[in-house]
């Protein structure tokens, strides 16, 4: 499979937090170029850091794009969900430290989210914080991940539990890396997209409708669309809340779902996005019974998630016990108190504390199951 119409224009965005502002650059053929990562090194160290799937793909064309003048290093980890430990980060702290790397040292998670979230908590730890770039190569770290700067690793007991706010210094995105993406895991990258015009715009989740055969046979200038709004709409909530006090949680339609199924199967069963497609229709589901959705636009989500290849069933062997067991530890509770994204419309979201246990034990009880 390859990405259509490579001759798409770029296009460019900047999440707005002051002093930490930083640009997001999405098209074709910008991996190598070197005018789109020299300006963002904070030193001569860089340490770049991919896994064993991405580096024969992709970390020759991104060192190609830096300085002769530069220590450049390299690090290449196992690939998956279950590598997401602090084991893990604690070996890029090894080759920094091997390496003799000073503050003035620049990490580059050339990955998807994966990657980027480990690169990104360790670069916020190394003595006490240096400069780190994401170049994300999967569609879900591109439109999500690596921008906003959450980092952290996942625990057994719940899903990136352990971790830190940590903003990179840019975030380069070639859309010609979706070339080599696997179909399921495009399909797990539209989850996040379809999650923007749920949660925030109507009309780019119509635009979707219309537009996932197009996404899915890698059209560019759609990727580059669908990449661009959700970029940007991510951009706009981090702007007004970075450290998730408040509207940022938006942001998690659909994951306290989907979280609770990624720790209960097993981190890389199933993959992110997948989970949080069917934890999207299950939060459509419980904002029906709570009066807000009506049939008809629950039906819409329903729709649109199996049209981008996702899951619209939870796992065979999770009943509701299993559900609330790992929803408890959600990192948006307060106090014991469960709190959900839900929908009072489509593309008008809002994060609900007041759930009755009966009306959201029914949702679990009654939603499919596979199998």
């Amino acid at each position: 499979m390859s990405v259509s119409s490579s001759s798409a224009a770029p296009c460019h965005l900047q999440v707005a937090l002051g002093s930490r502002s930083y640009p997001i650059h999405i098209g074709p053929g910008l991996l190598g170029d070197p005018q789109w990562l020299a300006p963002h090194l904070a030193g001569r160290q860089v340490m770049i850091v991919t896994n064993e799937r991405v580096a024969p793909l992709y970390l020759a064309r991104l060192k190609a794009g830096l300085a002769d003048d530069l220590e450049v290093r390299e690090l290449v980890l196992p690939d998956g969900e279950a590598t997401k430990t602090l084991e893990s980060v604690k070996r890029i702290w090894d080759a920094l430290l091997e390496a003799g790397f000073n503050r003035r040292a620049t990490l580059i998670a050339l990955g998807g989210g994966v990657i980027g979230d480990m690169v990104g908590f360790a670069a916020a730890c190394y003595q006490r914080g240096v400069a780190f770039i994401q170049v994300p190569t999967t569609l879900l770290a591109q439109v999500d991940s690596s921008v906003g700067g959450k980092t952290g690793v996942n625990h057994p007991l719940g899903k990136n539990m352990i971790g830190a706010f940590w903003q990179p210094r840019a975030v380069l995105i070639d859309t010609d890396t979706l070339a080599t993406l696997p179909p399921r895991e495009l399909s797990a990258g539209l989850a996040e997209v379809i999650k923007y015009g749920l949660i925030r715009d109507a009309g780019f989740l119509a635009w979707l409708e219309a537009t996932l055969p197009a996404l899915r046979d890698l059209d560019a200038a759609a990727l580059i669309q669908a990449i661009e709004r959700s970029c940007a709409l991510k951009a706009e909530i981090v702007a007004a809340d970075e450290t998730e006090q408040g509207v940022r949680a938006l942001l998690n339609l659909g994951h306290t779902f989907g979280h609770a199924i990624e720790a209960h199967q097993g981190y890389g069963a199933w993959l992110h996005g997948e989970a949080v497609g069917t934890g999207m229709v299950m939060a459509a589901e419980l904002s029906a019974r709570l009066g807000w959705l009506p049939a008809a636009d629950v039906a819409r989500v329903r729709e649109v998630v199996a049209a981008a290849g996702l899951p619209l069933a939870a796992p065979a062997d999770m009943a509701a016990d299993d559900f609330l067991a790992r929803m408890r530890l959600d990192k948006k509770n307060v106090d014991s108190r469960l709190r959900l994204v839900l929908l009072r419309a489509l593309g008008d979201a809002c994060v609900h504390a007041a759930t009755p246990p009966a009306t959201l034990n029914a949702l679990l009880e009654a939603f499919p199951r596979d199998g």
